[in-house]
């Protein structure tokens, strides 16, 4: 099979001649420069051949344009920093200006996508990485976010309306520099963060718009619920092929997680700890053991979230064997 075979197969539940897999891992610094991000693409995809190009722009590309000032001060899983919020007072967001994504940070990152996607020639299917717009929101203001969103949510919900107007239209860009779909990665899912129904006010009702918007237009999509107590059965409703979360964190495991989502799920490694810490033994039988909880169906092995940067690539080709030896 080839890699949209593997990956199409997998989705329906049908027999693959191996599990897929798909790793993604920042660049830090680097990533800022579209050509060096492009290159770093092409170069990762064909050392690991991975089944799913998830593309990896800095985690903070979303709220530059907005006036947000972020740093890289080495996290161990190459993520930028928000030092200084572009959201202080709550009227600061009647000031968010309108964004013309194909220039300033948003523009940088299709730049890059387009020219990985023209390297690539179509042979892997490739997801453009989405903020969630509440996400965005968070990154903007911080956890002053969370005040607005009870004492001021008549400003957080007209605020929310331009991000998702932006959000959509930089991921129909995505699409059209060669994106198969996007990776819509949400941080506030969680019941650490906020309750259900707050989630589904702020965040689901916006995420869904970014959706319908693509519909027609995606070919694959994926969700990434980020954190730990996340509100998974909220999100499995969601009208994506793929979802990704810290399995090996949080609940549900992946056996109890294929019986409440019913297309693909993508995790199986504890990239923050067995990828760091364990053996090559435990990290092959990490994988094996998410074959195992699902029968090798409706799996991509992956890790919860990034790679970290200093992932040796002996500890990442024991994971990738690991997945390729099972058909």
């Amino acid at each position: 099979m080839n890699h949209w075979q593997r990956l199409e197969a997998a989705i329906l539940g049908q027999s693959t001649d191996q599990v897929p897999v798909a790793l993604w891992r920042h660049m830090p610094n680097d990533d800022l420069d579209p050509g060096k991000l492009a290159a770093y693409t092409v170069a990762f995809q064909k050392k690991w051949d991975c089944d799913l190009v998830k593309f990896m722009p800095s985690g903070t590309y979303g709220v530059e344009d907005w006036g947000a000032v972020t740093e890289y001060r080495g996290l161990w899983n190459g993520a930028r920093e928000v030092t200084k919020p572009a959201v202080v007072h709550t009227e600061d967001w009647m000031r968010l200006p309108d964004l013309d994504v194909r220039q300033g940070s948003y523009g940088r990152q299709n730049q890059a996508l387009a020219a990985a996607a023209k390297e690539l020639g179509g042979a892997v299917p490739i997801l453009q990485t989405v903020f969630s717009p509440l996400t965005t929101a968070r990154k903007l203001a911080t956890d002053g976010l969370f005040a607005d969103i009870r004492c001021s949510p008549d400003t957080v919900h007209k605020a929310l309306a331009l991000i998702t107007d932006v959000t959509i239209r930089f991921a129909l860009d995505a699409m059209s520099a060669g994106a198969h779909g996007i990776f819509l990665a949400t941080q506030l899912a969680s019941y650490r963060m906020l309750q259900e129904s707050e989630y589904s006010a702020f965040g689901r009702a916006y995420d869904l718009k970014v959706f319908e918007a693509l519909r027609g237009k995606a070919k694959f999509n994926m969700l990434h619920v980020h954190g730990e107590d996340v509100m998974f059965d909220l999100m499995a409703g969601y009208p994506v092929e793929m979802i990704n979360w810290h399995d090996r964190l949080t609940e549900p495991g992946l056996g109890k997680a294929s019986q409440r989502f019913p297309r693909l799920l993508v995790g199986g490694i504890n990239e923050s700890r067995t990828l760091v810490e364990g053996s090559l033994a435990d990290i092959e039988n990490e994988v094996r053991d998410a074959i195992k909880q699902t029968g090798g169906r409706r799996l991509m092995i992956g890790p919860g979230c990034v790679l970290p940067v200093a992932a040796s690539d002996e500890r990442i080709a024991a994971a990738v064997r690991a997945a390729r030896s099972h058909s």
